[in-house]
């Protein structure tokens, strides 16, 4: 994983979009924090993450990650994960936050089998998204906070 410049951010909006499914919000945050992508032998970018900082100094949150659909499913997600805590673990951070919809069963599994621990719901946050999110035929409503010790 390498990370990317601010001014050069844009480019990744369509992969970030893979996670978070309006523009408009990915937008809103594109440039926080740290964004770091994954290239693969043939130089092609497969995998964006976006780190921010929370309230907490010892604590920072995964605010977007993506793979593209072909890399999904080969580790690189864990790897991701893995890389990030190993990462900000020198600086003093000693948890990684994720999100993740209530509706995303596929995440909600994902983030448990690399570590994480329900921490906390955000009641109502994809209720301000321009569009409504439905997966496996469940509306997004609430944000799952999980946590993970580094």
């Amino acid at each position: 994983m390498t990370k990317v410049d601010r001014d050069d951010r844009e480019r990744l909006v369509p992969l970030l979009v893979e996670a978070d499914e309006s523009e408009l919000i990915v937008r809103e945050y594109l440039h926080e924090g740290d964004l770091f992508e994954v290239v693969n032998p043939n130089e092609q970018v497969i995998g964006v993450a976006l780190v921010v900082p929370t309230e907490n100094p010892d604590t920072k949150e995964i605010k977007n990650i993506a793979l593209t659909p072909d890399a999904r499913g080969h580790g690189y997600g864990r790897r991701m994960i893995d890389y990030l805590c190993e990462h900000y673990a020198p600086a003093g951070v000693a948890q990684m936050l994720v999100g993740t919809a209530n509706s995303s069963i596929d995440n909600l599994i994902f983030y448990q089998k690399v570590g994480f621990r329900m921490h906390a719901i955000k009641h109502g946050f994809f209720d301000a998204y321009p569009e409504p999110i439905v997966e496996h035929g469940i509306q997004a409503r609430d944000m799952v906070m999980l946590v993970r010790d580094i």
